[in-house]
């Protein structure tokens, strides 16, 4: 640290601004009105052992001395800094990968070496939110053809840590999402764990749904666990389910993902890059992707959903896996819960065989898990369904779950909201249309994922014939005010079940 007169003493200041690295100085600090910064430039911030890039924020308040400089919670972590350090300041390089995102913009085709540099920068935290942005909206509207799709999810895979399992068949199952309740994941990993194969399933959390397979998975075990302690589970038992945002698989995904979220933009070579850079990464060999189409669902036509899954089957081999993508009913939700405590519930309802467990997530796991089976090769084709029915009804797929679990750390029961209200129907027919995105968001109002216990038991489907009064679903809450918030919506949307 050479020069003194950009040295700085860090103060917490305790702000979180998700991934984005933020920096913060006074107006009157020395170093801004020396080097002539203003907000929002891009700075290089250093310590003695490594440096980040953040985006400058100007305070003119005495929450800093003009001595001081403060960081976000993500900028500090990276950084590894302590309160007092000294820190240094200095103008940013230029970052060379924005003339590909730039070249992008004006729809020009980048190869490997191009979408590489991009992914480089974006995981070593060089891009700004607006960066990424600007990434994201240049690679949308079927603008990728398939060997830019091939060569961003190699550039994906590359950037983080990859698995090796040492095994010549791995599998792996992914849904492309929008249907609220559809937690058949932990079902496929106990079916074809219990049957032999090895299935290290790392799940996402819940970014725009009521929850994520994490999230119900959390509410029986422990699932953020280390690359050495996945390991651990995975090679005593054959399979695992654990979030993996610990495990630096495919990190550049993680990052994106939250702008796409932001801009409510789903890229389709994105989409695919995502899915496939976080398989290939995990070391997965086989992999079946569940594409369900509905008008509420993500995919809402049959002819998008055959154009993503011919891609998602030819980059697929691009990058060494074998892929099958099935595409399913996504008109309406699966299973009665929606909300990690109520999937949890759906899930132990399947495997212990219960005569109440609802019977369209054992058919839609039986099915998916059937599949899987088939693609590994070790099932015949067409007894997959069978052989997966098999494993539930004798109950080793209970067995494996509850093994898995306790290999995880703990299995714990699910515990019910303590506040409901029960929703009837205010008059007789048949159940015509559930709106996905709207069951969802109020299950959502009611405080789920982040309220665990919360969320919406669902007690009919469509086509079902309605007597009045009859009883529709249940909204959990875990307070009083959620419930009521969550209602106010309710009141305010009479199609989010429409009965004719």
């Amino acid at each position: 640290m050479e020069q003194h007169s950009n040295i700085l003493k860090y103060k917490h200041l305790g702000i979180y601004t998700q991934n984005e690295n933020v920096v913060y100085m006074r107006e009157d600090c020395h170093v801004c009105i020396s080097e002539g910064f203003e907000a929002l430039t891009r700075i290089r911030i250093s310590n003695t052992s490594t440096s980040i890039v953040a985006s400058l924020n100007i305070l003119n308040s005495d929450i800093l001395m003009p001595n001081e400089i403060g960081l976000s919670d993500a900028a500090s972590k990276k950084l590894n800094v302590s309160e007092n350090e000294t820190l240094y300041v200095s103008h940013l390089e230029p970052i060379e990968s924005l003339s590909h995102v730039r070249a992008k913009i004006y729809n020009q085709k980048l190869n490997y070496n191009a979408y590489s540099e991009i992914i480089t920068d974006i995981v070593e935290g060089n891009y700004s939110n607006i960066h990424l942005s600007a990434f994201i909206t240049a690679c949308a509207g079927d603008r990728m053809d398939i060997n830019e799709i091939s060569d961003l999810t190699k550039a994906m895979i590359a950037s983080g840590k990859q698995l090796n399992w040492n095994k010549e068949i791995v599998v792996d199952k992914h849904c492309i999402g929008g249907l609220p309740g559809n937690r058949t994941t932990p079902l496929i990993v106990a079916i074809v764990a219990a049957y032999g194969l090895t299935m290290p399933k790392t799940s996402s959390r819940a970014i725009t749904s009521p929850a994520g397979t994490a999230d119900t998975m959390e509410v029986m075990t422990n699932v953020t666990l280390s690359l050495e302690e996945i390991k651990a589970v995975v090679e005593k038992e054959g399979g695992c389910f654990v979030w993996g945002g610990t495990a630096q698989l495919s990190p550049a995904d993680d990052v994106l993902i939250k702008i796409e979220k932001a801009l409510d933009i789903d890229s389709e070579g994105q989409l695919i890059a995502s899915v496939l850079s976080k398989k290939a990464a995990a070391g997965s060999t086989h992999v079946i992707i569940d594409i369900p189409v509905g008008e509420t669902a993500k995919v809402r036509s049959a002819e998008t959903a055959q154009q993503l899954k011919e891609h998602m089957e030819t980059v697929g081999k691009a990058v060494g896996l074998k892929v099958k993508v099935v595409i399913t009913d996504g008109t309406q939700p699966v299973g009665r819960g929606i909300g990690p405590t109520l999937e949890a519930i759906d899930i132990l309802k399947v495997l212990k065989n219960e005569a109440d467990a609802p019977k369209d997530l054992l058919e839609r796991a039986l099915f998916l898990a059937g599949e899987l089976l088939e693609l590994s090769g070790k099932v015949e084709k067409g007894k997959g369904r069978e052989t997966a029915q098999k494993v539930i009804e004798s109950g080793k797929a209970y067995e494996k779950f509850i093994t898995i679990c306790k290999a995880q750390g703990r299995f714990s029961k699910p515990v019910l909201a303590p506040y409901k209200i029960e929703i009837k129907a205010e008059k007789p027919g048949v159940l015509d249309r559930i709106d996905n995105r709207k069951i969802a968001k109020l299950a959502k109002l009611s405080g789920a994922p982040q309220s665990k216990s919360a969320g919406i038991s669902l007690n009919v489907h469509l086509n079902d014939k309605i007597e009045k009064d009859q009883l529709l679903y249940t909204l959990y809450a875990e307070s009083k005010g959620e419930l009521n918030y969550a209602m106010e919506y309710k009141n305010n949307h009479n199609d989010i079940i429409t009965i004719i």
